[in-house]
This record gives C-alpha cells, structure tokens and sequence, in this order.
C-alpha cells in the first residue's frame, strides 16, 4: 500500500495490537515507541519474527516536538495512542499527564500540519463524558472532568479538534471505551482479576465493584481504528467505539470467575478506590455513529461476545510464560 502509518504509543497495550494488525493487513507501518536505555519495544517485543522484520521502529518522547516531527516525516497518517492513561497515577503526578496528554497532542497536530499529512486520528477515552448523564452515551454527551487523567484527554481532544477547525487538519477523534485483552496492564480491572485468580488467590482485591462499563474487546478496538483512518466521513468527526453492552464490575468478576471455574471472594482494597467524586459510576456506549459513518460493529459485541473476549483474554493471561510478566500479588498503580 502507498499509505505509510506512523503508531505513536506502539509499544503499549492497543498500540501494540494495532501495530501487528496493520502489519499484517499490508500497511507500511513505522512505529513510535518510548526511548529508553534498555532497547526495549514494550509489547512489540512479543510479536512474531515475521511481523517484527516488518516494522520501522522510531524511539523518541512524544513530548519532544523535534523527535515527533522527525518520526512523522514520509508518513502520510499518525494515529496518535501515546498518552498517560492511568488514573490513579494521574492523582499524585498530574502535570507529566499535561506534558504526555495535552504536549503531546499538539506536538503531533502541529507536525502533521507542517508536514502536509493526510490523517491525524487521534485517540480519546470514554473517561471524558464522566458519570453518565444518560445512556447510551452519545458523541453529543457533555465533557466532564472527575481526574486530572480525564481532565487532560478531554483538553488534548479539542487541541487536535482545534487544528481541523482552524487549518482544516484532517483530524478525527477515535474514543473507545473500556478496551480489555492479551497485553493490557495490570492497572486494569480486568487483568487484576484474571491475575489473581491465575496466581491461585480465590479471595481477591478490588477496589469499588459497582461502576458499570462498557468494555470492547481489543481486536473490536483495533478495527475501530484503522475504519476511521480509512473513511473520508470520519474527519473532524468525534467517534464512539463501544459494545453497546454494560456490565458492573461485580458481574465481570464473577463472569471470568465462571470461566475459569473457580469460587470468588472479593476483599475491598481500600487503595483502589478512586475520590467519591472522581469515580466514574457508569459507563454504556452509543455506537451508532460508528456504524452509520464507517460500516463498524463489533464483533465480540453482547454478553455472548464479551464472554468470548474474556475466554481469549484468559486463556492468554494462564499461559505461564505470560502470567509470569504481571507482579499479581502487587497493587499496579
């Protein structure tokens, strides 16, 4: 294919994923991965020799404006993942989530103009509606900050918004919801619990077990993306990438319990707790706008499909070569 893609935030959980699914779809692929001094490509590391020989690989900072530029050059889309995403951590440390979330993004949109790109996507989270104020969440839902996490995606949305409203950048805004599969941090809820429960612990922590979310299977996320890259009709488009499909977090829980086959006990942890305030009590995507713009629907979509994504997400987290890369007995900020 003509297109060459730019990855930021590649050596990450959904970066990853999106990153071997470009690969292998045939896309010429360069991917942005966080400089550090043990040459290591995160989650790209675990990838096939097959796809790995496939892959541009560019070590930098996203908040470095000259090495953004410099990766994005010969590129003619970025989707944009870098970005600080961990809530907690986003309580004691907020201003590295201004210089990832908000720099960042500007440093991207500002390349990309300068560079004459022809698609920046740049990726939100559904933590930016808050608490829902009615369900299904629509694009049209107000923006709530309850984090300095959230606080900063919804700041870093309109910077990319920005520029396609005042030098008519073609940007468009992917905003999934609760991603979950092989690779994701343990600072999630749903590898906490396949963790535990993997490492022999029938009576679990977790933190508040009321929330609803929407969760999307990662290969449902990864489709979400490349659609919106692909379609003309996504810019300067706001899109929801969910299930249509809401879960507590108690009913997870016992969900991947049933899968697993084993009894459940959770214990509340109370530093796992978010603020009264900050915590997020619902989550229910409305992706209508998805499929009437792009043709996309997820396939792991429904109870029967999120069982399924927990089957694969499980069946990858009990590979003890996997497992034993996650601190299960330690709380993941």
């Amino acid at each position: 294919m003509k297109n060459k893609v730019l990855v930021t935030g590649a050596d990450g959980f959904i970066g990853s994923h999106l990153t071997e699914e470009l690969i292998r779809s045939g896309y010429d692929v360069r991917a942005f991965v966080y400089y550090n001094s043990f040459n290591s490509w995160g989650w790209l590391d675990t990838l096939s020799s097959e796809v790995k020989k496939e892959l541009d690989v560019f070590t930098g900072d996203i908040r470095d404006p000259y090495g953004v530029k410099e990766a994005m050059k010969d590129c003619t889309h970025v989707l944009n993942l870098a970005a600080l995403i961990a809530i907690p951590y986003s309580y004691h440390s907020p201003d590295t989530y201004v210089d990832t979330n908000i720099k960042g993004t500007l440093n991207v949109v500002q390349a990309a103009r300068e560079l004459g790109m022809e698609k920046v996507v740049h990726t939100s989270t559904s933590e930016v509606y808050g608490t829902a104020q009615y369900v299904p969440i629509d694009e049209n839902h107000p923006l709530q900050g309850q984090s300095p996490y959230s606080a900063t995606k919804i700041a870093a949305d309109q910077m990319a918004l920005s520029f396609n409203k005042s030098f008519d950048l073609p940007v468009a805004v992917i905003r999934p919801f609760n991603t979950y599969g092989p690779r994701q941090s343990a600072r999630a809820v749903i590898p906490t619990i396949i963790g535990q429960l993997a490492a022999g612990q029938t009576s679990i922590k977790l933190g508040a077990v009321s929330p609803t979310r929407d969760f999307n299977y990662v290969k449902d996320t990864v489709n979400g993306f490349i659609s919106v890259m692909n379609s003309s009709r996504s810019v300067g488009e706001v899109i929801n990438i969910g299930s249509n499909y809401e879960v507590s977090i108690g009913e997870t829980a016992e969900i991947i319990a049933e899968l697993m086959n084993v009894d459940l006990h959770i214990e509340t942890d109370e530093q796992r707790l978010r603020p009264s305030k900050s915590e997020v009590e619902r989550l229910w995507a409305d992706n209508r706008k998805a499929k009437e713009l792009l043709g996309w629907e997820p396939i792991y979509g429904g109870k029967e499909g999120f069982r399924l994504g927990l089957k694969e997400t499980i069946d990858w987290f009990t590979n003890p070569q996997n497992l034993a890369t996650y601190k299960t007995d330690v709380y993941n900020i």
